[in-house]
């Protein structure tokens, strides 16, 4: 069975989403708490890599903490060292769920989106 290892918030309605889709499948997932846990600077600067995604879409722009910090107008005028380590400095500032199994890595749940990566 393929493991998976999967970034979330348990009490987010779409990382619940994304956790029973990735069940259904028969994935077995480890689970790491976004907000008690985040991932470091170096573990983020990995996943980015192997999502093919662009920086920015690791924000979670829908965040209380992100309209709180007014990162939308920060955001242009930081390095991507500077935006990874904002990131690095609390996991709710993160897009989640973000799903690896290692290799490759997605941010945020869609249906579509989780069928191309992770169906079977």
């Amino acid at each position: 069975m393929a493991k998976l290892t999967a970034y979330l918030y348990p009490k987010c309605g779409t990382c619940r989403q994304a956790k029973a889709w990735l069940g259904n499948q028969g994935y077995e997932i480890n689970e790491i708490n976004i907000a008690e846990d985040p991932p470091t600077k170096e573990e983020l600067k990995k996943l980015w890599s192997q999502s093919g995604e662009e920086l920015k879409k690791f924000f979670n722009t829908s965040g209380m903490k992100y309209r709180e910090l007014g990162i939308k107008d920060k955001l242009p005028n930081l390095s991507e060292d500077e935006q990874l380590e904002l990131l690095s400095s609390d996991g709710m500032l993160i897009k989640r769920p973000i799903v690896t199994d290692g290799s490759k890595v997605t941010i945020g749940f869609k249906d579509n989106l989780f069928a191309d990566a992770w169906g079977k």
